[in-house]
């Protein structure tokens, strides 16, 4: 199972997230690294951890088209660090998603929160490969988040159906709700999907709050789990990654 570690931008700083409460977000304190600086995090998950496959969440670009966003630092991570960046800038169109490749990115993120039409659900895949896809099926305290109503008006198993028909090849269960707390994350809609559709690669982000869960989502067959508050508490560390991979 990969181990992801999360960069969530805001204003060109590594923030912390916690509880989409985006409005309250402030620059991010790690045991990891004395700075918020996104390149000089980045770079304490590469060289602290052994990780270099990164989940970047731009969330000026995601809470509103338009804004200024850090294309650039997403390109030095990719060309100049060499890390595999899963990138989320609030991609909801074929354009826009194959603008992101131009930085370097390994995966562009497609989520539902920014998605404006149901119909990209099955547009974007059958454009762009879907090995170079993520898509994110946000979610707050279990509901579907979106711009679109009709993506909004499904239940997590519904769009779940709709995207394996699609094609799509990985996609994330991200409950914002849970993201920088200390509820764990969604075990329920982790076995349910993954018992539905397993041939989907299924990441679980949001809640990771110890160790332990870390392979108990692997046991219940997760190919990835995002990890941002417990890296920087000091919660989880270069040890726990370690053994994950010899179990």
């Amino acid at each position: 199972m990969r181990v992801i570690p999360v960069l969530d931008l805001l204003g060109g700083q590594v923030v912390h997230a916690v509880r989409g409460e985006r409005q309250r977000y402030q620059p991010v304190k790690s045991v990891l690294c004395g700075t918020a600086d996104p390149v000089s995090v980045a770079r304490a998950f590469r060289d602290r951890l052994g990780l270099k496959e990164v989940y970047v969440a731009d969330l000026d670009s995601i809470q509103s088209a338009g804004r200024a966003n850090h294309r650039e630092t997403v390109a030095v991570l990719a060309q100049r660090e060499h890390m595999s960046i899963l990138l989320d800038a609030g991609v909801c169109g074929i354009s826009d998603a194959r603008s992101c490749f131009e930085l370097g990115v390994s995966k562009v993120v497609i989520g539902s929160e920014t998605l404006g039409a149901r119909d990209a659900m099955g547009e974007i895949p059958a454009a762009i490969s879907p090995g170079c896809l993520v898509f994110s099926l946000d979610l707050f305290a279990g509901k579907i988040l979106s711009r679109c109503s009709a993506v909004e008006a499904l239940q997590p198993m519904e769009a779940l159906t709709q995207l394996h028909a699609a094609g799509w090849a990985e996609v994330l269960l991200l409950d914002l709700q849970r993201v920088g707390s200390e509820l764990g994350p969604d075990i329920e809609l982790t076995a349910c999907a993954r018992a539905a559709f397993p041939e989907l690669n299924l990441l679980v982000g949001g809640g990771i709050s110890n160790p332990e869960q870390l392979p108990q989502l692997k046991g219940l067959g997760a190919a990835g789990v995002l990890v941002a508050t417990a890296f920087h508490r000091g919660i989880i560390g270069a040890e726990h990654i370690a053994a994950l991979q010899t179990e």
